[in-house]
């Protein structure tokens, strides 16, 4: 006998069993099913005893007939082509007012497409983001969701029951229409960069400049983590520098390859950005330090033949505490930026205070000054600029000299900051009236004519050169 589900989940990774188990355990009927059917058994053995019944089916014309009309189908399933597949597959199978929502990290210029590509047929498409990971999935994410008032109107009671809440208020909301959703969990991801490379950064100086153990400074991040820098990612980097190898008895960090890896989603921050004319500097830093990261021969090379700077004092723990906070601030006031300006440029009218406040708990860069971000974007905001808002100014007033003097000191020392310097460089560029880009465009205008306006006179000029 067919059973009538709230929701169909296809896909069963470790993200899309996360969220179906999630859905089931909340009272909702999920259907399920996989490209590879092996995988349905196994899953329906771990979700049984939940609340919501759960039914598995290997065909998806079977999958799709289970699921009452008008159906919210969630593909958690990679982005791209094989999203671009399913839908050819799957939308003669469905009818006026079914929804498919695409939950994994996809270009919002893909979701935009796949959007307009399906205006018209009376199929709905959702680009949503999803933050908090394996364990966010399965007891409470935070989720951006995009697409039209139609499927979030069908898809918000099961999205409120399964997110993340911060006290009673769920972490999802409908952040605007075809992109957004995809391009708000870019961003997030964006600053997500920028906040692990700025504690990576943290750790390198206290490991090389002071010379401290693994064990002291994640002792040092979890003091913090008591303070204004709580959060989830000053939290676990705690415990990441507490860890030992069973094996060897040896601080777990220090035997894990200095080479990170990256998905896109820090990247496609930074090439929006560019694209939309904002700086996301901080964000660019952390994604250049992880491709620098790869380069292992050159820099074991580099360390031999290049200037490796001068012996300096450490930075205190009180002024490396105040930098990162006031690192943070700017990534993440660089990253509402850019926000701010895609809204206006597609039309998104995102809702700032909102995803602040989606933010909260469930994802990854949660942390305790969101509600003042909050806060800011609901009060005046001078020039649509976080940095502006006064309670944001007088915080980082009071933690910028820090910023100065860690960013001076390491990089005396020839200790790497890269982002830290970003965020400092992009504040000072903000903090001055007078920059230097009449010089640019004068040696624009005498190389290639392309002219510039006069402070004393309107219209364009050329210089008499």
């Amino acid at each position: 006998m067919r059973m009538s589900a709230d929701i169909g989940v296809y896909g069963l990774g470790t993200m899309g069993s996360a969220l179906a188990l999630n859905f089931a355990e909340n009272g909702f009927s999920v259907a399920v099913s996989n490209r590879e059917p092996d995988w349905i058994d196994p899953f329906l053995t771990e979700a049984d005893g939940l609340a919501g019944d759960v039914h598995g089916f290997a065909e998806l014309a079977d999958f799709v007939e289970a699921i009452k009309a008008p159906r919210t189908i969630l593909f958690m399933i990679p982005s791209g082509a094989p999203m671009d597949a399913m839908i050819d597959t799957v939308v003669p199978l469905l009818s006026d007012g079914d929804t498919i929502i695409d939950g994994g990290n996809a270009d919002f210029n893909a979701t935009r497409a796949r959007n307009d590509r399906l205006n018209g047929t009376g199929v709905h498409f959702v680009g949503m983001g999803v933050s908090g990971g394996a364990e966010g999935a399965r007891h409470g994410p935070s989720m951006m969701v995009g697409g039209s008032d139609h499927s979030w109107a069908q898809f918000r009671p099961m999205a409120e029951a399964i997110a993340a809440k911060f006290e009673t208020d769920p972490c999802v909301a409908h952040v605007g229409p075809d992109g957004a959703g995809h391009f708000v969990k870019t961003v997030h991801n964006g600053i997500e960069y920028a906040d692990m490379q700025m504690i990576a950064e943290i750790y390198g100086i206290q490991r090389d400049m002071a010379k401290r153990a693994p064990a002291d400074i994640g002792a040092m991040f979890a003091r913090w983590d008591d303070g204004a820098l709580h959060s989830y990612l000053t939290e676990i980097a705690a415990k990441v520098l507490t860890a030992t190898d069973d094996a060897s008895e040896k601080p777990m960090v220090d035997l894990i390859k200095d080479a990170a890896g990256q998905k896109g989603t820090g990247r496609w921050t930074v090439i929006e950005a560019l694209k939309l004319g904002q700086s996301a500097s901080a964000i660019e830093a952390a994604v250049g330090a992880r491709g620098w990261s790869s380069e292992l021969e050159a820099r074991r090379y580099g360390e031999e033949v290049l200037d490796r700077g001068q012996p300096t004092d450490a930075p205190t723990e009180a002024d490396l505490e105040a930098a990162m906070l006031a690192g943070r601030i700017i990534s993440h006031a660089q990253g509402f930026r850019v926000m701010t300006t895609a809204s206006e440029t597609f039309g998104w009218d995102l809702d700032m205070a909102r995803i602040a406040e989606i933010w909260r708990a469930g994802c990854i860069i949660r942390s305790a000054f969101l509600d003042d971000f909050s806060d800011a974007f609901r009060e005046a905001m001078p020039h649509d600029h976080m940095i502006f808002a006064p309670a944001i100014r007088d915080r980082l007033t009071s933690a910028i000299p820090s910023l100065r003097r860690v960013v001076a000191s390491a990089t005396l020392a020839g200790q790497p900051v890269p982002a830290l310097a970003a965020a400092l460089a992009w504040h000072d560029s903000m903090g001055r009236a007078r920059g230097t880009a009449n010089m640019i465009q004068g040696l624009r205008d005498y190389f290639g004519a392309h002219g510039f306006e006069r402070i004393d006179a309107s219209g364009t000029h050329h210089g008499s050169w």
